[in-house]
């Protein structure tokens, strides 16, 4: 047990599955005391039920990250059973699949929703308790936060957002002791892309194109804990999405035209 992480409270959006659960879990392992939230209620009421079978300390909340009153509310209810709020982790997340000619704006419109409000609604509420507590806020991004991404304008450019966000916030807080830290998973295998909205606004039914290997949520929130415990800045996970990333800032051209090449196939 890394005591870094020893009764701390770990607020994690979209927590019921994939990759905010797996982080859950290992949070609840090092010591912390968790707060679960997500808008599956069925799902979060079968997982809050393990992390009581197994002693852990755990607050699981009903919450819609796209409304603000209902993230207001949930970190609020955060604060008052545990009185502070130590980490947040903003994991909650849409994808889309379509050309940008024949996507609806309403797809476009549900992604930043989600990825961007949802993150600046939670941030924003829970924003005096990690001054407080000289707190961490992590950000659940993507390589399409940084680099373009064909046949998902919609999903790279609520991660742009993101990417805009809360580098220049850490920058506003740094001196105030609280840390940033925007993750990079790359292809993990969790349910984000089999519910990944098409151009109408229904599930995607098209084949995914997946480049390198597709990794674990468990592996990744391994990784989410050791990136906190050494404060970095910015964690590019699996070996594709770091050369992806190191491509795309080196030679942005190049990026593109190797990336469009594998991409457009699936459209």
């Amino acid at each position: 047990m890394n005591t870094i992480f020893k009764d701390k409270v770990a607020v994690v959006t979209g927590g019921a599955s994939g990759i905010g659960l797996a982080t859950c879990w290992e949070f609840a392992k090092q010591g912390a005391r968790i707060a679960m939230l997500d808008q599956d209620v069925t799902t979060l009421e079968i997982q809050k039920q393990l992390f009581w079978e197994q002693g852990f300390d755990i607050l699981g909340i009903a919450c819609d990250v796209t409304i603000e009153e209902s993230c207001q509310s949930s970190i609020n209810q955060v604060k008052k059973k545990y009185g502070q709020i130590d980490i947040l982790f903003n994991n909650a997340g849409i994808t889309q699949r379509g050309l940008f000619e024949e996507t609806n704006t309403s797809v476009f419109k549900k992604v930043m929703d989600v990825n961007f409000f949802g993150s600046l609604y939670c941030t924003k509420t829970a924003l005096e308790s990690l001054i407080q507590t000289k707190g961490i806020i992590i950000v659940n991004e993507s390589i399409a936060g940084v680099a373009p991404l064909l046949g998902r304008t919609g999903y790279s450019a609520s991660k742009h957002a993101l990417h805009g966000l809360f580098t220049s916030l850490r920058c506003e807080l740094r001196h105030k002791e609280v840390h940033v830290m925007i993750v990079c998973p790359g292809f993990i295998k969790t349910n984000l892309q089999s519910r990944a909205l098409g151009s109408d606004g229904n599930i995607a039914t098209h084949e995914q194109t997946i480049v390198g290997k597709v990794d674990t949520p468990k592996n990744v929130a391994k990784k989410i804990i050791k990136g906190i415990a050494k404060k970095k800045s910015i964690l590019v996970l699996t070996f594709m999405g770091k050369i992806g990333y190191l491509v795309s800032r080196f030679a942005p051209q190049l990026y593109e035209h190797l990336m469009t090449r594998k991409f457009k196939k699936e459209l």
